[in-house]
């Protein structure tokens, strides 16, 4: 598969990444990348810029270095209510918005039960765009009622690359059965890195290997397709 962008990147703003936003486009350009997304993370987390940071994306501009930017949040869920450290008018201004668990604002190891209606709860949000990293064992969910849920909102599922790499390791089985379901059930995903310096953007090498593995058919895979991820992107209301 040849993918054209990665939605789920981070800059020096999110408090425990290393490169800056000219950093992350430059090479995002050098590798022939055409979309590239920057969602810092939501205000809660440790670190994290303050709500003006999101709220003042206007100044920047849409393309640099010949790459389509797209700027957004991964907002942070940050309670069983599946509420977000993102208010609602400031949600409505981003370009993408990626809704995450992270230990540092939830706890970890609660039931499956808790953790899939607190999902659950927060895909009712008509601004969230993607699930990021649902297959972390720290917060086990019952996979099959979140995927279909997300093809009824049309909603993406995220296979996080850094999850097989660096990060919530323990995933991978997970992931894979993640993938599994969303082939059986015809339901779409999204391929990203995660990548919290910038020579990991569009390092999808882990996941590539899964999917090669299941033979996920490409048009479940929304960014190996410009076309289709614009078309979804304006589907979700945004006029990018």
């Amino acid at each position: 598969m040849k993918f054209i962008a990665d939605l789920h990147t981070h800059t020096v703003v999110s408090g425990h990444a290393y490169s800056t936003l000219m950093e992350n486009a430059k090479y995002a350009s050098e590798i022939g990348l055409k979309i590239l997304g920057t969602t810092d993370h939501g205000p809660n987390m440790p670190g994290a810029p303050d709500l003006w940071y999101f709220g003042n994306f206007k100044v920047l501009p849409r393309e640099l270095f010949g790459v389509k930017m797209l700027y957004g949040c991964e907002a942070n869920i940050i309670d069983y209510e599946g509420n977000l450290d993102i208010p609602v008018e400031v949600q409505n201004g981003l370009d993408i918005m990626i809704v995450s668990m992270h230990e540092p604002l939830m706890e970890g190891g609660k039931s499956a039960d808790l953790n899939t209606s607190t999902i659950l709860k927060a895909m009712d949000n008509p601004y969230v765009n993607i699930l990021g990293h649902i297959g972390n064992p720290k917060f086990p969910i019952h996979e099959e009622e979140i995927i279909k849920k997300a093809k009824e909102k049309n909603i993406l599922i995220e296979l996080n690359n850094s999850s097989f790499v660096s990060s919530r390791l323990g995933s991978d089985k997970n992931c894979t059965k993640i993938a599994i379901l969303c082939k059986e059930l015809g339901v779409r995903i999204i391929v990203n890195s995660d990548a919290h310096f910038c020579f990991s953007i569009a390092n999808f090498s882990a996941v590539e290997k899964i999917l090669a593995e299941i033979h996920m058919p490409e048009e479940l895979v929304i960014n190996t397709n410009k076309e289709s991820l614009i078309k979804f992107l304006k589907e979700k209301g945004k006029n990018i």
